[in-house]
């Protein structure tokens, strides 16, 4: 019924930037908070940041600073731009999205990840 995919992910060397994309499609009535999350080897899935329908923003405390969220409402397109990159954001990248269906049901899918690799 829905479907999130990323891309944009990629190996990049201390200091590089990469921007990741995740595209939401399916029977959509709305979208609200959307999200990325990432997860590194051997460790648990944790908040990179959140982004509101209304443009409000949330980061992690490692990533404020370097990290940039952004949507595109009428694309149902979440955006993550990131500078600065450091080996130990090296992880398998999501985006979460909390939607409304033409049903009325209430879905948070998950995209099939993609690989970020900072290494020089």
């Amino acid at each position: 019924q829905v479907q999130l995919v990323e891309s944009g992910g990629g190996l990049v060397q201390p200091g590089g930037s990469l921007r990741l994309s995740c595209a939401a499609s399916g029977s959509i009535v709305r979208i609200n908070t959307m999200g990325w999350y990432r997860q590194a080897p051997g460790k648990q899935r944790e908040l990179v940041a959140t982004i509101t329908s209304g443009g409000s923003t949330n980061y992690a405390d490692s990533m404020k600073g370097r990290f940039t969220i952004s949507r595109d409402n009428a694309k149902n397109t979440v955006y993550l731009q990131m500078n600065s990159l450091k080996p130990e954001d090296t992880a398998v990248y999501y985006c979460n999205a909390a939607i409304v269906l033409n049903s009325g049901v209430f879905v948070s899918p998950w995209g099939q990840g993609t690989q970020v690799t900072v290494s020089s």
